[in-house]
């Protein structure tokens, strides 16, 4: 070990100890300040450091919030999300840096100088005082006289004390400075090299971090060189769409408007008209009107929701209005209200009349493509009951959804190119699709395919069980049967786009790996299916008698006993189908507004009918207690009901004729009597006509005979396929008589959910309500008369609401899309 100072040389006091000593005292004067300086650099280091890390959080916090704001794009989201926990991790590194900094050299260091540095400065004073006593006492001993001897020996006495006290501290000074500069080496050392070691750690972990990220990094470059690249065509196909709209004459701008029905949004046409507002100033307002699913509805501001004008056009006239001051003013007048709007030039005026017209004749038009249209809207008499805000009780969402439509063989993987794990469907066709796939069926339009998410959209459970009925592995042998033969590839995960668009619309628009069968196999599957309907037909007859329901249990103060119901309820899985309390709450509403409309409405007529509607619900009694009501003492109902229930009068016994002809509608026909989901979807596929007529029996469509068939999920087959829900038979009689006259309730509530026309009578002026009541079907006549009485409703409140129409969200239309929902999901749930 090196000494700084040797012991031996500090007891001589010489020249040369001395010179030591200051050069000593002047190197750890300046290592006091080195030091002071470099934990002052420490602290500001790790401060600064600090306020790095707070601005890098508030970095990476708006990283994750742009992330969130992608959440359409898949991959900016998980690229991003990915690329801020990574920052976030080397985050957390820089903390435990700057924490290892300042234990090594912040903590390390000041105990250094405040400790050893202090002792030493102790030391120093006691040496430097006693250094002072020693030169005063030497002093005055050689000052002493030599004839006074007390003095003489009081500075000897003197001189020897502080001699030998000068000997303990300087030998104490001289090891304080010994160990002080052997121990300086030892502590700079140590908390430098503990500092460089959290360097070190924190360079690994960044590195490690980093490598683990580097294949993403890798494939997001490659991604990006192809989404550069995609963006310069872009880039020019917009320059050249602009430089082309640019050259147009926009002199006639107001011609442009024209009306399209078909429309891929379903707005036939929009723009702007000012609208005389219903109040006793009669302002004008301008607002953005559009025609969309039979409807004149107009927004103040895009996020608003449309105020409906007109409910259905269809009951609608449009006229030139010539007598106000203000130019090119039309009206569109409804059974119950008014509207006066205000075009910007008299071709503009020309052309919403023409599309307002156009409009009404295309709802009354009867063709196939109805079908999608009142797929997308509700008619008048059933209100909205799919719409979008409404909460539907037993509706499936999410991962639900996703698990029950994947469980079914095939749909695992997407339907055309094969992407694991698939997230979106084709509802008329029956198949899962990845999100590339999804977007180019959507672009083939509705007519062919209808996309929904599997985790973002609600599912009606008639959607989802049709979903579970076919599958990717049963359409894939209609529509790819001849694939192999003719030597297409199928396409794979990560092909370019426009192969899989090709593919894609040779398989489902061209249809051309489609087997088509020879007129013998034609012939073969009609027959069997056929035969196949009438062993269904049957093995129903054999089947033991379904017991019925117990008596409904009545409203408090109706005129029919209740007491057979109660006795009996207990063991029963419900009295019907709508429960009291939800009658009850459906008939107290309409009974506060009924009062309402009294004294709003001068039809008094529209007051009469909920009541009577009412009380004739409330006095209708179900299959197994007719007797029991009528025995009872009350007094007469409004509408008399048989004592014994009559057998339902349905169609004719199904009886196979020899046809002139096989076709595809033929088959689809027979199937939907047979139930085979996947004989009708192949039925499509080789081009059946889904509103096939059969000349041969009464006219009856595949969809009358979807009915005859008892099943629920092939009507929804059919319809989600653009079939028309009011096409009706040789007996005048549509979808909805033959469901009401076989008593298939859940049918009734799909029919009247996607828009049948319930007032439609047959060849013998009856309704479907007149034959549930002949019938005395206490549930259908519930769901007739509620859809009845919702109509009304509709029809009477709409001109006093604030809007000017009526509420879509009131607690009448939010309780009847309920009980509609609950009879569908119910008769799911027991007959399917």
């Amino acid at each position: 070990m090196k000494i700084t100072v040797d012991f031996e040389e500090c007891l001589k006091d010489s020249p040369r100890f001395r010179a030591t000593i200051e050069e000593v005292e002047g190197d750890v004067c300046e290592l006091e300040s080195k030091l002071d300086k470099l934990v002052k650099l420490c602290i500001g280091m790790i401060d600064a450091g600090k306020a790095y890390n707070a601005a890098n959080k508030q970095f990476v916090n708006g990283i994750r919030e742009l992330a969130q704001q992608s959440t359409k794009d898949e991959v900016i989201e998980s690229s991003l999300t990915k690329f801020a926990e990574s920052l976030q991790e080397m985050i957390n590194y820089h903390t435990i840096l700057f924490d290892q900094a300042q234990r090594s050299i912040k903590t390390q260091l000041q105990t250094f100088v405040k400790d050893d540095l202090r002792k030493f400065k102790e030391a120093k004073k006691q040496f430097d005082k006693v250094s002072e006593e020693k030169e005063a006492a030497l002093i005055k001993n050689a000052q002493a006289p030599r004839n006074k001897q007390h003095e003489v020996e009081e500075a000897t006495n003197i001189l020897t004390a502080t001699r030998k006290c000068f000997r303990h501290i300087v030998l104490d000074y001289v090891l304080q400075i010994n160990v002080l500069q052997s121990k300086r080496r030892s502590e700079i050392l140590k908390s430098m090299l503990s500092f460089m070691y959290a360097h070190l750690t924190f360079f690994h972990q960044g590195y490690d971090l980093f490598s683990e990220l580097q294949p993403l990094m890798k494939q997001l470059g490659g991604q990006l060189d192809q989404l550069v690249v995609d963006a310069a065509k872009e880039k020019r196909d917009m320059e050249q769409k602009h430089s082309t709209i640019q050259q147009k004459d926009f002199s006639n701008d107001d011609t442009k408007l024209e009306y399209n029905v078909d429309a891929d949004n379903g707005i036939a046409m929009e723009g702007y008209l000012f609208k005389r507002a219903s109040n006793a100033f009669k302002t004008w307002n301008r607002r953005w009107f559009s025609i969309q699913n039979n409807q004149l509805v107009y927004q103040k501001k895009f996020k608003d929701n449309p105020t409906v004008v007109v409910e259905d056009l269809r009951l609608c006239t449009v006229k030139h209005c010539e007598d106000i001051e203000r130019r090119f003013c039309f009206e569109v007048v409804s059974p119950t209200k008014s509207c006066m709007m205000q075009a910007d030039s008299e071709k503009l005026r020309q052309a919403w009349i023409k599309a307002v017209q156009n409009s009404i004749a295309t709802a009354f038009r009867d063709k196939g493509d109805d079908g999608e249209k009142l797929d997308r809207k509700s008619s008048t008499s059933t209100g909205s009951l799919d719409s979008g805000g409404e909460p539907k009780e037993r509706s499936l969402k999410g991962e639900s959804a996703l698990q029950k439509v994947l469980a079914i063989p095939g749909n695992a993987c997407c339907c055309d190119c094969g992407q694991p794990d698939p997230r979106w469907a084709s509802i008329n066709l029956g198949i899962t699709l990845c999100i590339q796939c999804s977007g180019i069926h959507r672009s083939l339009g509705v007519h062919f395919s209808k996309v929904r998410s599997l985790t973002l959209d609600t599912w009606e459970p008639e959607l989802l069980k049709l979903m579970c009925e076919l599958g990717n592995k049963v359409i894939n042998q209609i529509y790819e049967a001849r694939r192999e033969e003719l030597g297409a590839r199928k396409p794979q995960p990560g092909d370019p786009r426009h192969e899989v668009e090709a593919y894609i619309k040779a398989k489902y628009v061209d249809r051309r790996f489609i087997r088509r069968p020879s007129d013998e196999e034609l012939r073969n599957k009609v027959i069997s299916l056929s035969k196949q309907e009438k062993r269904l037909s049957s093995s129903s007859e054999h089947l033991p008698p379904r017991p019925p329901p117990p008596t409904p249990k009545l409203r408090p103060g109706s005129n029919v006993s209740g007491q057979s119901a109660a006795a009996g309820g207990a063991e029963a899985r419900r009295d019907s189908l709508f429960c009291p309390d939800e009658l009850d709450s459906l008939f107290s509403y309409f009974d506060t507004s009924s009062k309402l409309r009294s004294m709003k409405s001068a039809d008094s007529g529209i007051q009469n009918s909920a009541d009577g509607s009412r009380e004739m619900l409330a006095n209708t009694p179900s299959n197994n207690s007719l007797a029991d009501a009528d025995a009872a003492e009350s007094p007469p109902m409004p509408m008399p009901m048989p004592a014994t229930l009559p057998p339902p009068s349905p169609c004719k016994e199904m009886v196979f004729y020899e046809p002139k002809e096989y076709s595809p509608g033929l088959q689809l026909y027979w199937a939907s009597c047979a139930r085979s989901l996947p004989d009708m979807a192949e039925a499509l596929a080789h081009g059946a006509e889904v509103n096939w007529v059969n000349t041969d029996e009464e006219k009856r469509t595949p969809l009358i005979m979807a009915v005859q068939g008892g099943s629920l999920v092939t009507c929804e087959f059919l319809l989600q396929n653009a079939a028309n829900v009011n096409q009706q038979d040789a007996q005048g009689r549509g979808p909805l008589h033959h469901a009401t006259m076989l008593g298939h309730t859940g049918q009734v509530c799909l029919f009247l959910k996607r828009g049948a026309n319930q007032n439609a009578a047959d060849i013998d002026e009856k309704t479907p309500l007149t034959i549930a009541v002949e019938a005395a079907n206490a549930d259908i006549v519930t769901l007739l008369r509620l859809a009845k009485m919702n109509e009304e409703m509709r029809e009477a409140e709409g001109p006093y609401s604030q809007s000017g129409q009526y509420n879509t969200n009131s607690p009448t239309e939010m309780q009847y899309r309920k009980c509609m929902q609950e009879f569908i999901s119910l008769q799911l749930d027991e007959s399917e």
